[in-house]
C-alpha cells in the first residue's frame, strides 16, 4: 500500500462543544469505537443479508452468554443503589433484558440450538462477561469489594459504575439497529431480509426508550460523584466499548468479506494506493470555492437519466466539461499565489518559527490517529505541496509551487497511477474536501468525501455526480459480492461517498 498527501490549505476542525451528561459525553468519545462496529464484517454482512446462518446461530448463543451477565450485573447493581427509586429503576432494566433474551430464546429454538451442549462462551465472550460481573462486584482500581464496602454511598458508586460498564453495550446496539434499518430501508431489503426480526428489535421504539433509560440512570447514579469518579466511569464506558468491538470480531466468518479495505477480499492480489488531500475541513468555504461555484455553474448542465438504483459512468464529454470549467478556478488560484509572492508578505519568515507553527496545527478528530495507523503497512509514502524558498533560515518571500489548483492535484495522481506497477492490479482511494479536490475524487476507484461542503455539492450536482453514504456503499457492494462473488470497486461511477468523520474511514480501510 502507499499514500500520497496533496496539500493546499490548513484546516482547524473543532471538537464538539457544549454541556452534555456523562452518557453522552462518553458517547461522543465512542465514535470511532462505534463505527469499528458498524464497519465490522459481521455487522456489514449481517446488514447485506449475506451472513451464513450458521455464523448467526454462534453469535445468538455468544449473545445470550452475555446477556445473562448482564442481567446479573443489573441485579447486583440493584443491591448497591440506596435510593428506592433508582433500585426500581434498575429493576425495570434487568426485565428488558430478560424480553431481549426471550428473543434470543425463541431464536434458538427455532434452529434446535442448545447452548450448553452447543456453546460454550469464546475467550472474547469470556473476557466480557467477567469484565461486567467484575465491575459490578466492585473490583476495579480504588474501590473494595461489595461486602466490606463501609457506606451506602460507597455501595451507590459500584453501582454507578455498573450503569457504566452496561450502557455502552445498549447505545452501540441501539445506533446498530438504526444505522442497519436505515441502509436496509434504503436498498429495499427489509422485506427480504433473513434477520430483520433482530434489526427490527433493536431498532425498534420500545429499545430506543430503554437505552435512554439506561442512560439516565447512569445520570441518576453519578450526579454526586466527584471529577476522578466520574474519570472511572470514562474509562469503564471506553473499555466496554473495546470488548463489544472484539466480541463481534470473534465472531468466525467463512464468506468472503469486502472490509476492512486493507484485509479485504482479493488485497492480497491488489495494491492499494490511498490518496489525501491536506484540507480536510468541512466547514470553510473560503473564496476560491466561491468563485469557482460561480464558473462552473455557468458551465452546461448534465442531465441525469440513469434512475436512483443505476450509477451511471461519467463520460468522458461530462470530464472534459468539468476540468474546463476547473481550469477557471486554477488560473484564479495561480494568480492569487503570484499577488502574494509579489506582496512579500512570506518574506523573512524564519524556518524554525514555520517549523513551530506546524506543529501547533490542529487536524480534525481522529486523522492523526488514521496516519500513524496506515503508516504501519506503507510501502511508499509522499507528500506533494508548496514549498518555501530559505535563504539560510530566512524565506525569501518566494514559494515552490507544485500543488497550486484542482488541475495540479489530478495531474500529480495521474503521473502516480502510471508509475504504479504493473503486475498487480491496482485500487485506489482518494479522499476530500472542496471542488479542487473533485477531479481526484472522480478519477479514484473510491472517492471518499469528508465533510459536507456546499459548494462541493452544488457543483457535483451541477454536473449529475451523487453522493452516497459510505456505509451504504459498503453494504450494497457486500451484497453484490455475496450473490454476484464480485463487489469490484470502479472510478469514474459518478458516485462519491461521504463519510462524517475520520473514525468512519479508519474503519472503513482499516478496521480493528
Amino acid at each position: 500500500m502507499s499514500l500520497s498527501i496533496a496539500s493546499s490549505e490548513k484546516v482547524h476542525f473543532p471538537s464538539p462543544s457544549g454541556e452534555e451528561g456523562i452518557a453522552s459525553r462518553c458517547w461522543i468519545k465512542a465514535r470511532k469505537e462505534a463505527a469499528l462496529a458498524l464497519y465490522n464484517p459481521f455487522i456489514v454482512s449481517m446488514a447485506s443479508g449475506g451472513l451464513e446462518l450458521d455464523a448467526f446461530r454462534r453469535y445468538v448463543a455468544q449473545d445470550v452468554h452475555f446477556l445473562r451477565s448482564f442481567v446479573e450485573a443489573f441485579r447486583m447493581a440493584e443491591d448497591c443503589a440506596d435510593d428506592d427509586d433508582a433500585k426500581v429503576g434498575i429493576s425495570e432494566l434487568q426485565k428488558s433484558i430478560h424480553s431481549e433474551l426471550g428473543m434470543h430464546d425463541s431464536l434458538m429454538q427455532q434452529w434446535g440450538i442448545d447452548l450448553i451442549e452447543e456453546s460454550s462462551p469464546n475467550p472474547a465472550t469470556v473476557k466480557y462477561t467477567d469484565f461486567l460481573l467484575a465491575t459490578a462486584s466492585g473490583k476495579i482500581d480504588g474501590i473494595k469489594a461489595p461486602g466490606i464496602l463501609a457506606t451506602p454511598f460507597e455501595k451507590t458508586k459500584v453501582a454507578a459504575y455498573t450503569l457504566g460498564a452496561v450502557t455502552p453495550c445498549m447505545r452501540l446496539y441501539a445506533f446498530l439497529g438504526k444505522e442497519l434499518h436505515a441502509v436496509c430501508d434504503t436498498l429495499k431489503l427489509n422485506s427480504i431480509h433473513p434477520y430483520q426480526k433482530w434489526i427490527d428489535n433493536y431498532s425498534s421504539d420500545s429499545f430506543q426508550a430503554e437505552t435512554l433509560k439506561t442512560e439516565d440512570m447512569l445520570e441518576k447514579l453519578s450526579v454526586s460523584l466527584t471529577g476522578e469518579e466520574l474519570d472511572i466511569i470514562e474509562k469503564l464506558y471506553h473499555q466496554a466499548m473495546k470488548h463489544e468491538i472484539n466480541f463481534f470480531q470473534a465472531q468466525p466468518l467463512e464468506q468472503k468479506i469486502i472490509v476492512p479495505l486493507f484485509k479485504g477480499s482479493n488485497r492480497a492480489e491488489q495494491c492499494l494506493m490511498l490518496f489525501s488531500d491536506f484540507d480536510l475541513t468541512c466547514s470553510i468555504v473560503d473564496s476560491s470555492a466561491i468563485l469557482a461555484e460561480i464558473a462552473i455553474r455557468s458551465a452546461p448542465k448534465i442531465e441525469q437519466s440513469q434512475s436512483s438504483n443505476e450509477l451511471a459512468r461519467v463520460s468522458s464529454a461530462d470530464l472534459r466539461s468539468l476540468r474546463q470549467a476547473l481550469e477557471q478556478l486554477s488560473d484564479f488560484e495561480k494568480r492569487a499565489n503570484g499577488r502574494v509572492i509579489q506582496s512579500e508578505v512570506l518574506k523573512g519568515l524564519n524556518v524554525d518559527d514555520v517549523k513551530r507553527a506546524g506543529e501547533r496545527l490542529l487536524l480534525q478528530d481522529g486523522c492523526a490517529d488514521f496516519f500513524l495507523s496506515v503508516s504501519v503497512g506503507l510501502e511508499l509514502i509522499n507528500v506533494h505541496a508548496n514549498e518555501f524558498v530559505y535563504n539560510d533560515s530566512l524565506s525569501t518571500g518566494d514559494i515552490i509551487k507544485k500543488v497550486e489548483s484542482p488541475i495540479d492535484k489530478i495531474e500529480i495522481l495521474g503521473k502516480i497511477m502510471e508509475n504504479c506497477r504493473n503486475d498487480q492490479q491496482t485500487l485506489t482511494v482518494y479522499i476530500g474536501d472542496s471542488v479542487s479536490d473533485l477531479l481526484c475524487l472522480l478519477e479514484a476507484d473510491i472517492g471518499i468525501v469528508i465533510g459536507s461542503s456546499a459548494s462541493l455539492r452544488k457543483v457535483a450536482n451541477h454536473f449529475g455526480i451523487s453522493f452516497v453514504p459510505l456505509f451504504e456503499g459498503v453494504v450494497k457492494k457486500q451484497k453484490q459480492l455475496d450473490e454476484e462473488n464480485s463487489g469490484e470497486w470502479k472510478g469514474l461511477s459518478g458516485v462519491l461517498y461521504t463519510v462524517s468523520s475520520w473514525a468512519e474511514i479508519h474503519a472503513f480501510i482499516l478496521g480493528s
